[in-house]
């Protein structure tokens, strides 16, 4: 596994989440980041319903509220705490949570 730098902890606010893509190829990986009031959290940016990524148009990952993520494909509700989804196709399931730390006011995911 290696850890990758994804952008400065200041470019996502709170209620916030951005998307990145990290390699090429076989070995690309979509990942979403989203800023909670306390933590930042990253997923790989796949729904567990049909493995389509969770947003439609860039950054566009959350409700209104921010406490949400949702699936533009079919509108399954993902908790930004823990991946969980609460409403939708594949209620039950999570989305795959990545490690994630800061590191000198960076955001790194391990992957």
């Amino acid at each position: 596994m290696t850890w990758h730098t994804l952008c400065r902890t200041d470019e996502i606010a709170a209620g916030c989440a951005r998307g990145f893509v990290i390699g090429e190829g076989k070995g690309r990986l979509e990942v979403v980041v989203v800023r909670t009031k306390d933590a930042l959290r990253a997923y790989v940016n796949s729904c567990p319903h049909q493995s389509t990524p969770l947003e439609t148009f860039p950054d566009k990952f959350l409700n209104e509220e921010g406490t949400l993520f949702v699936c533009s494909t079919h509108g399954a509700r993902f908790r930004v705490e823990d991946g969980y989804c609460v409403s939708g196709p594949c209620e039950g399931k999570s989305l795959v949570s990545i490690a994630l730390d800061v590191m000198d006011g960076s955001i790194r995911i391990q992957v």
